[in-house]
Order: structure tokens, then C-alpha cells, then sequence
């Protein structure tokens, strides 16, 4: 999510009936999940929630990705949720541009015991990315909105075959349904990317509509 929070950061594009629905038939989380969303909702952190947080965990089990990158992991909650279902010998790169996040976000895992399966890196997401070799099970693009279509470009180059594109947001509040206001570079950059990733003949993609938007596409070639 953008390091921009805006003030309905913890709110998502569903009905508020349906989105308190879907959050109250929810399995209670374990104390170290559910201390993060009380810290995320006390300091206005932008995290995925926990219906996100399943969908992210279930995308990993599913396809068994060992080896993951996230673009943008603030305090460690989607990194949680990926670790916890990811296989044994699995690697999740977190990045993030705040030291003071990567510090919560390394005693979170460490707690967690899952430290040992999250590498830290910190500085600009797309960077990293960039200067990471080798190729990625799954990529989670979750940085400022109007860096989506360059950490999409960026992506593709750095996913094999067959892996999973996941990005948050991608409705971003129910504005991308909306012409963009003039200066607002964060909603061109989500319609952008959305765009792309329905015209790219080498991605099959689909939009989910939970909370806040989740894009996953996989790579076919």
C-alpha cells in the first residue's frame, strides 16, 4: 500500500455490511497477527487486513512459490501471512524504505519464527528488485501507487514461467472506476497498470474485488 495513507486507509471498496461480513465470519487471528492490526490501526500503516492477508497466503500454497519477492512490506503483516504458507526452504524478500519498519517488522517475524525465512532489505522496492538476481516464484507489488506500471515492467523481467503476479489496490478506493483528477498521478498509475495487465497476451489475469482490490495474474511464458 502507498506510504501516502489516506484517511479511509483501513476502509475497502465493498459494501460496509458485506465488508464487516466478511471480516466477522473470519477465523480469529494468533496474538502476534492480531497485535500488528491494532499497531496498523493505531498508527494509520497501511497493511492488506487479514481477508487479504488469506488470499495472499492461500496464492503461495497453492503454487507453492519458494521463492518471493514483496515490493513494499511496511511492518512485516503480508510477509507473516506468505511465510507462515510458504514450504520449508522458502525465501521471502522484504523491502521497505523505513528503517523503523524494518525493525518492527524483523522482531514481528522473529516472534512469529519465521525470521529465518524473510531476507531484509531496505531501500526503494524497485531497486532492489532490480539489483536481485535470479527469478521469483511470486512478486507482490504493493508500493506507491503511481510506481505500479514500472514495478510491473520491472516484475515481469524478474518472474518465471508460470509464477504469480499479485498486486494490492488495485481499485484504490473505488477511484480507479472514475476519471482521475487532474495531479492525481496515484489513481493514473492504478488504471494504468490495470490496463496493462489485461492487454499483456503473456499474463492471464484477474481482478478480486476483496477489500481493497487484488490483482493476480500469472506469467504463461
Amino acid at each position: 500500500m502507498a506510504r501516502t495513507v489516506p484517511r479511509y486507509a483501513h476502509e475497502g471498496v465493498l459494501q460496509p455490511a458485506v465488508d464487516r461480513y466478511v471480516n466477522q465470519v473470519l477465523p480469529r487471528r494468533d496474538p502476534i497477527l492480531a497485535e500488528m492490526e491494532r499497531l496498523a490501526k493505531r498508527e494509520n500503516i497501511p497493511i492488506i487486513g487479514p481477508a487479504c492477508g488469506r488470499l495472499l497466503a492461500l496464492a503461495v500454497e497453492v503454487s507453492g512459490a519458494k521463492r518471493i519477492f514483496e515490493m513494499g512490506s511496511a511492518i512485516g503483516y503480508s510477509a507473516l501471512w506468505m511465510a507462515r504458507a510458504a514450504r520449508r526452504g522458502a525465501k521471502i524478500h522484504y523491502t521497505d524504505s523505513d528503517p523503523r519498519n524494518i525493525a518492527r517488522a524483523r522482531a514481528f517475524l522473529r516472534r512469529a519464527g519465521v525470521g529465518s525465512r524473510v531476507e531484509m532489505h531496505l531501500g526503494d522496492a524497485l531497486d532492489v528488485l532490480y539489483d536481485t538476481p535470479g527469478a521469483f516464484d511470486l512478486i507482490f507489488i504493493d508500493v506507491d501507487k503511481d510506481q505500479y506500471p514500472a514495478a510491473l515492467k520491472l516484475a515481469l523481467g524478474k518472474l518465471r514461467r508460470g509464477g504469480l503476479l499479485v498486486a494490492d489496490n488495485v481499485l484504490w478506493y473505488g477511484r480507479a472506476a472514475r476519471p482521475a483528477k487532474r495531479g492525481d498521478a496515484f489513481t493514473r498509475g492504478i488504471q494504468l497498470f490495470n490496463r496493462k495487465i489485461y492487454a499483456d497476451k503473456n499474463l492471464f489475469s484477474v481482478i478480486v474485488p476483496l477489500r481493497d482490490g487484488v490483482a493476480i495474474c500469472v506469467k504463461k511464458n
